[in-house]
């Protein structure tokens, strides 16, 4: 049986009894939404800051495993993709943003306060259903929200640049895995699907070219007519193949 973290955990004495000490968890977690690219992001009042979604590792639990528990604590939602894609462990990405996130919030700092060490952080992104995440504040945020992929506010410490590296890599991923329909939901048409494509790669496609590029890789199924109340033809609606 696993450890249960303190109700509080900034303000455990025996933090790293319980967790992993000098190691984290920072999430990039992406949705997609009326044509944007959106990411999750905690904010922090009275400091005009913003942070990804985060957390430690229990000892007696798997990195992956903490990972899936941070996610779906910020999401409510399981079972979704969830990947690895970078160690973030440079000697100048701690800064002072932390210390001004606990006098903002009245916390009593101490010099070894374990939130004020340096940590090496392990980077997940993830890909979610906008339409069912559920966002959900931590203990030390006031808020949890989705942005807008190219219009991100001032971040902590080096998130900025977890977000740009880990969309570097769900673009290096998005054809070789097919990952994409992650962040559709369970129906969708071809045009849903088209500009999906093109606001993650940043390309743009004739919609008979991406049409016949995907019908070509036989992993849609069309499932119904997408209703819209308009004379014209009704667009159809596809699923992905779970087989596929």
């Amino acid at each position: 049986m696993k450890k249960q973290a303190p109700k509080k955990q900034w303000e455990s004495a025996d933090f790293e009894k319980v967790f992993l000490p000098g190691l984290a968890i920072d999430s990039v977690i992406f949705g997609f939404h009326d044509n944007k690219m959106m990411v999750l992001l905690l904010q922090y009042k009275n400091t005009n800051t913003y942070a990804l979604p985060g957390g430690f590792i229990y000892r007696t639990e798997d990195v992956n495993d903490a990972a899936k528990r941070i996610l779906q604590d910020r999401t409510s939602l399981s079972n979704i993709y969830l990947e690895q894609f970078y160690l973030f462990g440079d000697f100048d990405r701690k800064d002072n943003s932390m210390e001004t996130i606990m006098k903002a919030r009245g916390m009593k700092l101490t010099k070894n306060h374990f939130l004020l060490n340096r940590f090496v952080s392990v980077g997940y992104y993830a890909l979610v259903d906008y339409t069912k995440a559920i966002p959900t504040k931590d203990e030390m945020s006031d808020d949890c929200g989705w942005y807008d992929l190219n219009k991100i506010p001032p971040m902590i410490q080096d998130h900025k640049k977890i977000v740009h590296k880990a969309l570097e890599t769900l673009r290096e991923n998005f054809n070789k895995k097919l990952i994409g329909f992650k962040l559709l939901g369970d129906k969708f048409t071809m045009n849903e699907l088209q500009k999906l494509y093109e606001t993650i790669l940043g390309v743009k496609y004739r919609r008979t070219s991406f049409q016949r590029m995907i019908l070509n890789l036989k992993i849609l199924k069309q499932v119904d007519t997408k209703k819209t109340g308009a004379a014209h033809k009704a667009p159809y609606l596809y699923t992905f193949k779970k087989e596929k």
